[in-house]
């Protein structure tokens, strides 16, 4: 058991989890900007990027990079720092910290210590959006992003198809065409979904509709801006599941393999059955022989 009291007097720093602002500088909170100020180092995603949101308020605190490619080399670094009495400020590009950015393995590494972990509430983009989406706020499930292949993906989506909570995640511009396409491929037409945009900037927009309303206004708009992408929850009845759903493309042509099928007439099967390209699928299940 570990009981952490964050505010009292101690001999080793304090690990200060700070979110920035999403779009809008006005976001950044007083006393965000105050932790900033007095802690002894940020680790930031971006040094360049953090950079900027100092000088905007005037904050001449160091900095070290900790992002994605580096946190196991840095970590060890900034654990020493907070042990011998630095407090630390942890930062991503946009929003909280841990929320599809880098973070957690910090964190899990100053509470294995017997470190403060303290978090500054703040901007983090899903809550946001999903308060103004016209769906049901809670519960609410929040998935972060989904794979970037296209089998993996859909398999995704399938196990998400039947949640009653609202489904929030994350999807860039050059991708949310075909993750559209993807969940009218698993969820139908007619399943409410909402986009917002751009938030908290000039340009913010939500766009509501049906998942065939939004497919189609995909085709015919220029998509710019990252979305947080919100589908409502499945009122329908759920039938027995499909353990087979669970499995990856290469797994689930294996499975039928192992039943007695020829290697191309199991690949002909799992597209047929997943709305997959017979080729993606062939090219997918053979990456692992």
């Amino acid at each position: 058991m570990q009981q952490q009291k964050s505010f009292e007097n101690q001999e080793t720093g304090t690990l200060f989890l700070v979110p920035t602002p999403i779009g809008n500088l006005q976001d950044m909170s007083p006393r965000a900007i105050d932790t900033l100020r007095d802690v002894d180092i940020i680790a930031a995603e971006d040094t360049r990027h953090t950079q900027q949101l100092l000088n905007h308020f005037a904050i001449t605190t160091k900095q070290t990079s900790f992002h994605e490619h580096n946190w196991q080399a840095k970590i060890p670094g900034l654990i020493a720092d907070l042990r011998n009495g630095k407090n630390v400020a942890q930062v991503s590009d946009a929003g909280m910290p841990s929320i599809s950015d880098p973070g957690k393995e910090l964190v899990a590494a100053a509470v294995a210590e017997n470190l403060a972990v303290v978090p500054i509430p703040g901007a983090t983009a899903g809550v946001t959006a999903l308060i103004a989406s016209g769906l049901v706020p809670q519960p609410f499930y929040f998935y972060g992003f989904l794979q970037r292949k296209n089998s993996e993906q859909l398999a995704e989506l399938q196990q998400l198809s039947t949640m009653r909570d609202t489904v929030i995640f994350y999807e860039s511009p050059h991708r949310l065409k075909q993750t559209l396409v993807n969940i009218q491929k698993v969820m139908g037409d007619e399943r409410r979904i909402v986009l917002a945009r751009e938030l908290t900037k000039r340009y913010e927009e939500f766009i509501r509709g049906t998942i065939d309303e939004l497919v189609s206004w995909s085709q015919s708009n220029e998509i710019r801006g990252e979305f947080v992408v919100m589908i409502d929850g499945f009122h329908g009845e759920i039938s027995e599941p499909d353990n087979s759903i669970a499995l990856t493309v290469q797994e689930a042509v294996s499975a039928l393999i192992k039943k007695g099928l020829k290697p191309n007439a199991a690949i002909k099967q799992i597209a047929k059955e997943r709305g997959l390209d017979r080729q993606a699928v062939y090219a997918d299940y053979h990456e692992i022989e």
